[in-house]
């Protein structure tokens, strides 16, 4: 016999009964970050970056590319650092917790240690986290949420 994952455990423990556990963050601020996060994850180094051939010719691909002015690292950025302290401090504890770091059960315990790492690195640490925007989609729905409805068309 197999041991559970700590996965299985922690999603074993939540039931579609469950009430959500609520978050400081409006679930269209949640959504917006998870989302960009995702686009940005999508990202891939430039193979040719002294292109200056018609983006029809290239298939648009260097849409995909990590440009130095890309879009949207600049909208997850800002909308990362708009938040306020306690808000940012939720995006960190759901990335922890969707990294598996926490459980659902230990949600305050994730707050109060990522309140305790506040610094002004934190938004490059949060983007510059790989599979951020999953590790914030797992964590997310670990509390009873889903961005389900608001990504439908983004991704």
């Amino acid at each position: 016999m197999t041991r559970p994952t700590r996965k299985e455990i922690t999603m074993s423990r939540r039931t579609d009964t469950d009430p959500a556990i609520e978050l400081s963050i409006a679930a269209e601020q949640i959504c917006f970050i998870l989302v960009k996060a995702k686009e940005f994850d999508a990202l891939v180094e430039p193979d040719d970056p002294e292109s200056g051939s018609n983006p029809t010719d290239d298939r648009e691909i260097d849409v995909l590319e990590d440009q130095a002015d890309n879009p949207t690292l600049q909208e997850l950025a800002g909308a990362i650092s708009a938040l306020n302290a306690d808000q940012r401090s939720e995006v960190l504890a759901l990335c922890w917790l969707g990294r598996g770091d926490y459980t659902a059960a230990d949600w305050m315990e994730a707050c109060r240690e990522a309140r305790a790492v506040q610094d002004e690195q934190l938004v490059q640490y949060l983007i510059g986290t790989p599979l951020l925007g999953d590790y914030l989609e797992e964590g997310y729905n670990q509390l009873g949420h889903s961005c389900e409805d608001y990504a439908l068309g983004r991704l």
